[in-house]
């Protein structure tokens, strides 16, 4: 059973979301309330909730601040910040505080379901790919401590997020910052990361790029252009492939 984390600062949004919603249906089994990002912190810490809904305009500490500090504490935790806010700023800094999703206010019963429906899916699948990766470790004898894994990884983690919107940023550009070889780089990508490195990059850009559809009046092709990719159409193709829509 999964944890949820509510924090809004009006007593009524927080009850309205818990009444509304079946969440024996989601697998969601414990049900936690804050009113502010600093009571929200304790109970992430002692918690340690799966899924966290946030306000972003929240007293003592608002949503972005809070959902930065809460990603220190538990990097696996899936943070949703809902706003009344649809301005551009605003999904850049969610993007720097490692925020997984944005819904622009007002939200429905049915948007609310739909948002906890996906992040349910992306934990399970990512707990299935660490299992996946457990029983290929036993199988082959490995330890998951590689090179890789034990020195370079978030250093990898680190420069993607930062390159992803150059459309040359390649396999090689990212060898040479952190001073291995292409080959070496390719061949044990997937296994620390389950996924190649082109499917890594383009799953980072699609992600960056759905929040701007979200939270901007971008055009699709800047959009395209600013999370790194050349051709708006490859793009509308990868963004309806991942989305579905």
């Amino acid at each position: 059973m999964f944890k949820l984390l509510i924090v809004d600062d009006e007593p009524m949004i927080r009850k309205g979301m818990i009444k509304l919603i079946d969440y024996e249906e989601l697998a969601v089994g414990s049900i936690f309330e804050a009113s502010d990002g600093k009571t929200a912190l304790e109970i992430v810490k002692l918690e340690t909730p799966d899924i966290i809904l946030a306000d972003i305009n929240m007293p003592v500490m608002d949503g972005l601040e809070f959902a930065a500090k809460a990603k220190e504490i538990n990097p696996e935790a899936k943070i949703a910040i809902i706003t009344g806010y649809n301005y551009f700023d605003y999904a850049v800094a969610a993007l720097k505080a490692g925020v997984d999703d944005y819904v622009i206010k007002p939200v429905s019963k049915e948007d609310i379901r739909q948002l906890l429906v996906k992040m349910i899916h992306d934990i399970k699948k990512q707990k299935s790919n660490s299992k996946l990766k457990e029983s290929v470790e036993k199988l082959t004898g490995k330890n998951g401590d590689t090179g890789i894994e034990s020195e370079y990884r978030q250093d990898i983690i680190d420069i993607i997020g930062r390159s992803y919107s150059n459309s040359s940023f390649s396999l090689k550009f990212l060898a040479d910052e952190i001073a291995l070889s292409p080959g070496y780089l390719s061949s044990h990508f997937k296994e620390v990361f389950g996924i190649t490195f082109h499917d890594y990059l383009t799953s980072e850009r699609l992600e960056r790029a759905k929040i701007l559809v979200l939270s901007s009046n971008l055009k699709n092709y800047e959009i395209a252009a600013q999370v790194g990719f050349d051709d708006p159409n490859y793009f509308s193709t990868a963004f309806k492939r991942r989305f579905g829509m």
